[in-house]
């Protein structure tokens, strides 16, 4: 089945010679209109998810669905393929359903919404925007419950629907929507602000066809996508080896009490397709964890790694992705069948960028990164106030970024580049709580030549009685550290009761419940460091000592005494130094994950007060035609 596209002029587009300057202007213009999207839904949003931290993704696409500017890549192309109906112009279309568009939104609470472009009866270009929504239902506030085994327990499935008919806005199927949430103003108001952005794209658009000519932008769209194709092919001949090498990695456990899930990716070269395979990965989770990865998400992200690690210049987009092919076991961890649980996949989406630093820098160690705060921990808040007015807050916490052949990991950064923190002040205006502490964690960076990020300790006094939910990981296993470098340290919450005692709360879990006066301390993990922290010049390490980076203890991993004024001893450094190189094994280890994945579960009580994850259970999923079992 594939998409009928209506269109009232059929006529092909003429093939036209652009002048760089006009490349350059069509270019610069949909950068531009891609910042307004964001800025137009950020004005315009209700839920903090959006408005303050930015969980929404905007993107303008080829007239044949390729992403021209963007972050996630395109989808449209499954879209098409799979859809049984028309496309016509004034539709826009609306999904939530991983399963129906092949991961390219990869939980419920993302509301994807597609526009296609017409002008002059001919569609001349797509628009689509997804958000993430405080809630749409489900078994808990937040509608992202940790222990879900299966999809229908995480909210209301919306496969792709007209959402916009010929510009007639389906009202009865918006309010079924919203009718399903907890938050139905927020999910309303960020509804409208989706809509809001994509009217946005397609007036940008307009202008510049107005101006310019709709050949001529054409033209443009296609060479940009071919230019990032010619810039792509000399990068993976260059980095990509035709020998086959490959890397793993972990999450710690599934809120089940399982775990650790393995992935494991291989890469090779053919000629110039570069080929990564996910075999050998674990089987999808019985719990929430899995992640259905889109192969164009996956080539989206490498693509994003090497422009900016090689040709920053170079505008990235869907133009390469036939020199990559991405093959991922179905029934895996990666590629779950319907209808397995997906509220949790947060975890393995960051781990990726982990793997794919992993494995690339093998060839070449000098461009190798540690691993880093490849996550997006989540703190729910929920309950009734005192007025009896129902109170919901959903955030995302920010941690270390690795060490890098260029320098350290920024401290307390997102996973993704766009996203920013809630300020306190909003917080404390919108939720019953206080934000007693929101600070750097000394020494949580892995140590090295080049030190990891620090993980963030934030410390919430609930004013409020309600429950909380948490979805984290790494408190298990290391945020790796690379060529001589140190791990970063793993991640903790902690409970603070009204009565002083004190409770140490799992990285996943929900339905905690809290009373006004209790503090929870939310404390993120750090990058792994790159390089030999007895490299590292003991001079910046009396910087971060007086910026509170690091502390005097945790100084003498990079070899470095400081005296009380935190200056540098330099006889007594040389001296620790000399000692510290003399009782080390040389030569320094590539990758340092703090011991084998035994020695780590060995003294995982010792090191965490949890018993470690018992090994995993996997069952299968049958999928039938007409239903699930």
């Amino acid at each position: 089945m594939v998409a009928k596209i209506i269109q009232a002029n059929p006529a092909p587009f003429k093939q036209v010679e652009l002048d760089s300057i006009t490349l350059d202007i069509i270019e610069n213009a949909l950068r531009n209109a891609r910042a307004e999207m964001d800025a137009v839904l950020f004005r315009t949003a209700m839920s903090p998810g959006i408005r303050e931290q930015h969980d929404a993704f905007p993107m303008i696409a080829h007239c044949d669905g390729r992403m021209v500017v963007g972050q996630f890549g395109s989808f449209i192309h499954g879209f098409v393929s799979g859809y049984e109906g028309t496309i016509e112009e004034g539709d826009v279309f609306l999904t939530n359903d991983p399963y129906s568009c092949n991961g390219a939104v990869s939980h419920l609470n993302d509301w994807l919404m597609l526009m296609p472009i017409f002008q002059n009866g001919r569609l001349v270009s797509w628009a689509a925007m997804f958000g993430h929504m405080t809630d749409i239902g489900g078994k808990v506030p937040g509608s992202l419950p940790t222990d879900a085994t299966q999809i229908f327990e995480e909210g209301i499935q919306v496969p792709p629907v007209k959402i916009f008919k010929r510009g007639e806005l389906n009202r009865e199927i918006l309010d079924l929507l919203v009718r399903n949430s907890r938050m139905p103003e927020w999910n309303r108001a960020d509804f409208n602000a989706l809509v809001a952005a994509l009217r946005l794209a397609e007036r940008r658009v307009h202008e510049i066809i107005d101006r310019f000519g709709v050949d001529e932008y054409i033209a443009a769209m296609t060479e940009m996508l071919d230019r990032n194709k010619r810039a792509m092919n000399a990068i993976i001949k260059m980095v990509i080896p035709e020998q086959r090498q490959s890397f793993e990695d972990y999450i710690d456990d599934d809120g089940l009490g399982m775990g650790p899930y393995k992935v494991k990716c291989s890469m090779w070269r053919e000629g110039e397709k570069a080929i990564f395979d996910f075999e050998g990965t674990d089987p999808q989770s019985i719990s929430s964890v899995n992640f259905l990865l889109n192969e164009e998400m996956f080539k989206m992200f490498l693509g994003s790694l090497f422009i900016n690690l090689f040709d920053p210049q170079i505008l990235f987009n869907d133009g390469f992705y036939e020199l990559i092919e991405v093959r991922i076991p179905d029934g895996s961890i990666l590629k779950p069948k319907r209808p397995a649980a997906l509220s949790c996949r947060t975890h393995l989406l960051g781990r990726i960028f982990d793997i794919m630093g992993g494995l690339l820098g093998q060839g070449a160690p000098e461009a190798l990164n540690a691993a880093g705060f490849s996550d997006s921990p989540h703190l729910m808040y929920s309950g009734y106030n005192s007025k009896g007015e129902w109170y919901q807050l959903f955030q995302i916490g920010f941690g270390g970024i690795p060490g890098r052949p260029v320098g350290d990991g920024p401290d307390g950064h997102s996973l993704w580049p766009s996203f920013t923190n809630v300020p306190n002040e909003f917080l404390e205006a919108y939720f019953p709580l206080r934000i007693e502490r929101y600070a750097s964690i000394e020494d949580s960076g892995g140590a090295g030549k080049h030190r990891g990020g620090n993980g963030v300790h934030i410390a919430y006094r609930f004013l409020e009685p309600g429950e909380i939910s948490i979805h984290d990981d790494r408190w298990l296993t290391y945020p790796w550290g690379v060529n001589g470098g140190e791990p970063g340290s793993r991640s903790t919450k902690e409970l603070e009761r009204t009565d002083g005692s004190r409770q140490w709360i799992p990285s996943k879990c929900d339905r905690v419940k809290v009373q006004a006066g209790d503090v929870l301390h939310f404390n993120t993990w750090g990058g792994g460091g790159w390089g030999d922290p007895l490299q590292r010049a003991a001079e910046q390490v009396a910087l971060d000592a007086a910026r509170g980076l690091v502390s005097p203890a945790g100084a003498r991993r990079y070899g470095v005494v400081l005296n009380e004024d935190l200056s540098v001893n330099g006889e007594e450094t040389a001296y620790l130094r000399k000692k510290l190189s003399a009782e080390r094994d040389e030569p320094l280890p590539l990758f340092n994950r703090g011991g084998t994945l035994e020695q780590i579960m060995a003294r995982c009580k010792q090191d965490t007060s949890f018993d470690p994850p018992t090994q995993p259970r996997f069952t299968s999923r049958v999928v039938q035609e007409k239903g699930c079992v």
